[in-house]
């Protein structure tokens, strides 16, 4: 089966939409962060929204904790280039006061917002607006009365039945618009909890690791949850929680969808050999040299940096364009196909003026310009010789496979 052709199945939800940005019912997963501003400080805010949208968020949070954040938000969501979710805590006036902004849609937390009158109350006039509702369950908050009755503990049960409670409310007043998330800050819990909601609702899910840390603990810890459960085909938003710019949340859930073919590329994808004794190159400075100069030029392209001509081009023979790394020289390669070799103060030029052809041209039309059985015979070159000098394992492999054969006859 060819790699291209390998996709993830998602399992069926509802689809509703935040703002024009569709969520569920089969339609890309979309990233969402959260401004670190005070909502109040409108241009601040603004500014921080841009630089998130650029980085390829989705939908974006404020919080809505005071009544000049409500203000602010009047001002904010007008100007916002992407959807905006007003985030609400313990005051259930504070999402109607968002409501009353504009937002496009609210995220409540069940476990301090707990009064059924307040809960409908906030349902009511959302559904009205047509705006939608995250519950958004989180294991540091459980309402207590939950968190006693399950053993004073927080569980994978607990959590979803706080979520189920929260959804009985809005159906009592027949509202609909809904997405849910059940956040813990343990990876297993949380993994667990969502594939219990999943087996529950078809209600579209919001993933998440709460409280997930800075760099890079905090992205390893918030990948293993989200992109576990996007493996299994549950989720159908998402957002990283790291103690950083949010910018890195946005990026960093961008590059896991993508990965993960679960969004169309929109960047640069580089990949890169991790060294060995055959480079003859700093690889890890020509990968980071081209990720400066590619990355950011809206090049949806998969580039390979490769340390050495022996293995380069086959092992990434599926990248629209790489280089192999030899003595002094790289070979360019465009789909496993060596296309020109040149030397290694251009190299990186020379991958970004091709990247910059194959975006515009495609791949076909960067092979047709070039002759290829030449480009190779001078790879072969400098592949037998670099094979010489230092690939003495593979050079030794008929000797082993003559030893392997007298053994097992012997």
């Amino acid at each position: 089966m060819d790699a291209s052709s390998v996709t993830l199945q998602r399992r069926s939800t509802r689809r509703i939409e935040v703002g024009g940005v569709p969520v569920g019912g089969g339609e890309p997963v979309s990233v969402q962060s959260m401004t670190t501003t005070k909502t109040a400080d409108v241009e601040g805010t603004l500014a921080q929204i841009y630089a998130l949208a650029a980085a390829g968020c989705d939908i974006v949070r404020c919080t809505c904790n005071e009544a000049e954040a409500a203000e602010g938000l009047a001002h904010i969501v007008p100007r916002s280039p992407i959807p905006v979710i007003a985030d609400i805590h313990h005051n259930h006036r504070m999402a109607l006061a968002a409501i009353d902004a504009g937002v496009h849609g609210l995220r409540l937390n069940p476990g301090n917002i707990r009064r059924p009158e307040h809960i409908k109350a906030v349902a009511a006039a959302a559904r009205d607006r047509r705006i939608p509702i995250r519950i958004g369950v989180n294991g540091g908050s459980l309402d207590p009365e939950l968190y006693a009755r399950h053993g004073n503990a927080v569980t994978p049960e607990a959590m979803v039945e706080s979520a189920l409670m929260e959804l009985a409310y809005f159906e009592e007043v027949d509202f609909d618009l809904v997405k849910i998330s059940v956040k813990a800050s343990n990876v297993p819990l949380m993994i667990e909890a969502y594939r219990q909601l999943a087996d529950a609702t078809d209600v579209p899910l919001h993933l998440g690791v709460t409280e997930a840390g800075p760099l890079p603990e905090g992205l390893i810890k918030a990948t293993a949850g989200i992109a576990t459960l996007l493996a299994e085909g549950i989720g159908d938003t998402i957002r990283y929680s790291l103690t950083a710019d949010p910018v890195e949340e946005a990026r960093a859930g961008r590059v896991l969808l993508e990965s993960l073919g679960l969004r169309e590329r929109s960047d640069i994808d580089l990949i890169a050999c991790p060294s060995c004794g055959r480079a003859e190159v700093d690889v890890i400075k020509v990968a980071e040299d081209a990720r400066a100069a590619l990355a950011g030029r809206d090049l949806p392209l998969q580039v390979a940096v490769m340390g050495c001509v022996v293995n380069g081009p086959g092992e990434a023979r599926d990248a629209d364009l790489g280089i192999a790394a030899g003595r002094g020289r790289g070979h360019l390669f465009v789909k496993g196909q060596n296309v020109a070799v040149v030397d290694e103060d251009e190299m990186v030029d020379q991958l970004l003026e091709w990247a910059e052809f194959i975006a515009e041209h495609g791949t076909e039309a960067a092979i047709a310009r070039v002759d290829t059985e030449r480009a190779a015979r001078e790879a072969e070159r400098d592949r037998s010789a670099l094979l010489t000098d230092k690939g003495e394992d593979a050079n030794s492999a008929q000797q082993r496979v003559e030893l392997i054969r007298r053994d097992l006859q012997g």
